[in-house]
């Protein structure tokens, strides 16, 4: 167990992962510990066993349930054998785009498919893919919902606006019937909260030159807390939960050209899709990996560019989590019925491997058993192995866990943790495993569930199937323990299983605290998510002082201001003013904190020019936080929180007064095209990109800005 350790935790993180050598050795050596400790669990553990059936059963199921999770991530493993990373040829693309004519530039069509999204979550997409810098690209607005207020907005802001007259095949359906009402010869895809960087197309439309790339696919990354992260009060601690998946896993896949669609964040080149029927497949929910599936019959492959070129809002709440991750497991499970899914002919073992969907049944099946094994004996004394020493468990058992952990953290060390990844898995196994074996019985038949977002997601309660299920598990492991410590109520009747038992359960409790804990919904008192930047503002002051301070945080609904340490008597409660944010301009101002140099406003911004200029400056510049957290560093977070957390106990929610349905357009096919639009935010905020020096230049530029 010591040499495993010293060889996984000490030497290896000495050798860099890019040496295709040094990830030979890391597989091979992880997977002769493996070996060694399955041969040890089948031959030692399960084939003696001759006890009562439902004993031997129990044993081989626990075996079972083992080796599913050992084939997972022999898979992952496998997958981690190659590596890409596109980010210098991007580079080359995009200078090579930026010096062609406008007129040479392929036209691509930006789709914006949304449903039910609220305004402020729209607002910020189509304001941002309005502002992508790629002369031939078309923003069109695919709704579902045929809102009267969506249509005014896209005419006023200039993009094009499109309805149908039924919602057929959901979001797969409205893009297949943009698809017959425009013509580029590329479309790219953003959901509804996602906002392309300025630079998306020029760094991904290059990638185009090779004429088998059918699909350029972006990671999804996020501007807001997702729901472990806010509910645990980690967002400075904890990576976003997709990062392991979109930072390591997708990189390697692409090394096998076995990356996939995601279905926001791509690019589809419009070509390869008329090879397979001018549409996206609708036999699956998950429309985006089918796609991929059938691309690649017939030779086209989907590329991926690790960068993050589009930022979007996490699941806001367990609920809304888990309508997006059931609707994914559905879809992956669904493929397993379909000639085009990873069964079907045509495909090579190394892609069936990828796209077997493993995980979605692995995942919650071991999570769960890793909770219930240790209670089900401490109650019972139905063990799930024979002939188990304390000296077997760390010749055999242990080093098999860190050879295996301690690779994977070798080859995601940014990316992977294990406290954070087991207490995700096991708030997934409530709600992902029943829908995973309801699929297998029944894959059809599911309707297509849109992630709640903006106001309808923040409105959640705390997640009560999460939490009492783990509460009582949690209360049985405990009890469990203290009844096994009384010799006349005791169950585990070998002397040296207890202490084993009793460390396995005590890391069960503290993984349930933390599903306790994250099921627990955080307050969310700002509806706006804040960025920090470090950048001078001026001030100007009801009384016609000019001061200058500094920006601590900002967000579309106000800012944190740092002034200089003489002004703060000028700034009053409730207090108005004017800040000018470079790149955007004057903004009008309400004071709502002040505590000595910090000074906190309320903007004063309706629907404005500058507030498509904020909109630019905040969600298409790619103010994302930077990720170098470490395993240790993760958990050592985790734990601090079990003393600081300040979570509100579970309450009953009480629904108002239902609202008024929505008003609707007439259910028929509506085409608005785009039209150019007569003011340019890129100039605009090239003008407003350094601050005035006095207030007779801040008037004179007011001035001329209204005079042109």
């Amino acid at each position: 167990m010591l040499g495993v350790f010293a060889a996984m935790y000490l030497l290896a993180p000495t050798f860099a992962v890019a040496r295709l050598w040094v990830r030979v050795a890391i597989f091979v050596a992880v997977w002769l510990v493996v070996a060694r400790y399955l041969e040890w669990r089948i031959f030692t553990t399960v084939l003696p066993a001759s006890r009562t059936w439902y004993q031997v059963g129990w044993i081989w199921f626990c075996l079972f349930v083992e080796l599913l999770t050992f084939t997972d991530q022999f898979i992952l493993y496998l997958t981690f054998l190659r590596r890409t990373d596109r980010r210098s040829e991007a580079d080359q693309h995009e200078r090579r785009l930026r010096g062609l004519p406008d007129d040479e530039l392929a036209s691509v069509d930006v789709f914006i498919p949304t449903y039910d999204e609220p305004f402020e979550v729209l607002e910020k997409t189509i304001t941002g893919a309005l502002c992508l810098d790629y002369p031939n690209s078309q923003v069109w607005v695919l709704d579902d919902g045929r809102r009267p207020w969506l249509k005014e907005l896209c005419e006023r802001k200039g993009a094009g606006y499109l309805t149908r007259s039924d919602n057929v095949d959901a979001k797969a359906g409205n893009i297949n019937h943009a698809l017959t009402m425009t013509h580029g010869e590329f479309f790219a895809i953003f959901d509804a909260d996602f906002v392309p960087q300025r630079n998306f197309l020029m760094r991904t439309m290059g990638f185009f030159a090779d004429p088998k790339i059918g699909i350029v696919q972006i990671p999804h990354a996020f501007y807001n807390d997702d729901p472990m992260q806010a509910n645990l009060g980690l967002h400075r601690g904890l990576p976003d939960e997709q990062r392991f998946f979109f930072d390591s896993i997708m990189p390697a896949r692409d090394g096998w050209d076995g990356a996939f669609c995601c279905g926001s964040n791509s690019v589809t080149r419009r070509a390869a899709l008329r090879a397979v029927g001018d549409s996206l497949p609708t036999q699956s929910i998950t429309e985006d990996i089918l796609l991929t599936l059938v691309l690649l019959r017939k030779g086209y492959v989907t590329r991926y560019l690790c960068e993050p070129l589009a930022i979007g809002l996490a699941p806001e709440s367990l609920a809304a989590f888990f309508v997006q991750r059931q609707r994914w497991a559905r879809g992956a499970i669904q493929t397993l019925y379909l000639a085009a899914g990873p069964l079907g002919p045509g495909l090579s073992l190394m892609h069936r491997l990828l796209f077997f969907p493993t995980h979605w049944l692995s995942l919650g099946l071991r999570a769960l058993m890793v909770v219930v094994v240790p209670i089900v004996f401490m109650w019972t004394g139905l063990a799930p192995v024979v002939d188990v020493t304390p000296e077997s468990v760390f010749y055999y058992l242990f080093p098999a866990i860190l050879a295996l952990n301690g690779g994977i953290s070798w080859f995601a060390p940014h990316e992977h943790f294990p406290l954070a990844a087991q207490v995700s898995a096991t708030i997934q196994s409530f709600k992902l495993l029943p829908t995973v074996l309801a699929t297998l019985v029944k894959p059809k038949g599911h309707a297509f569930k849109v992630t709640p977002k903006g106001a309808a997601a923040r409105g959640a309660s705390y997640a009560s199937e999460i939490f009492w299920p783990a509460a009582a598990l949690m209360a049985l492991t405990i009890i469990g323990l203290v009844l096994n410590t009384i010799p006349e109520w005791r169950m585990i009747d070998h002397p040296a299983a207890f202490p084993m038992v009793a460390f396995w359960s005590v890391i069960n409790i503290v993984v349930l605290f933390f599903v306790c804990m994250t099921s627990l919904q955080a307050r969310m008192p700002r509806t706006e998510e804040r960025f920090e930047i470090d950048e001078p503002i001026l001030i100007s002051t009801a009384g016609g002082e000019l001061l200058s301070g500094r920006i601590k945080d900002i967000s579309l609904a106000g800012a944190g201001l740092l002034t200089d340490s003489g002004a703060s008597g000028l700034f009053g409660r409730a207090a108005p003013l004017r800040v000018h944010i470079m790149q955007v301009g004057w903004i009008d101002a309400t004071v709502v904190q002040h505590r000595g140099q910090l000074v906190g406003v309320k903007f004063n911004l309706a629907r404005s020019l500058e507030r498509d200029l904020l909109i630019r400056k905040l969600f298409t510049g790619a103010l994302l936080r930077g990720n170098n957290a470490v395993s240790c560093s993760v958990n050592r977070a985790m734990f601090k929180k079990i003393w600081s957390m300040n979570a509100q106990l579970p309450h009953a929610v009480t629904k108002g007064a239902q609202s008024a349905p929505a008003e609707r357009l007439p259910a028929e096919s509506l085409v608005i095209p785009p039209r150019p639009r007569t003011d340019d935010l890129a100039h605009l905020a090239g003008v407003r990109s350094l601050h005035p020096t006095s207030s007779i230049e801040s008037s004179l530029g007011r001035l001329a800005e209204a005079v042109s």
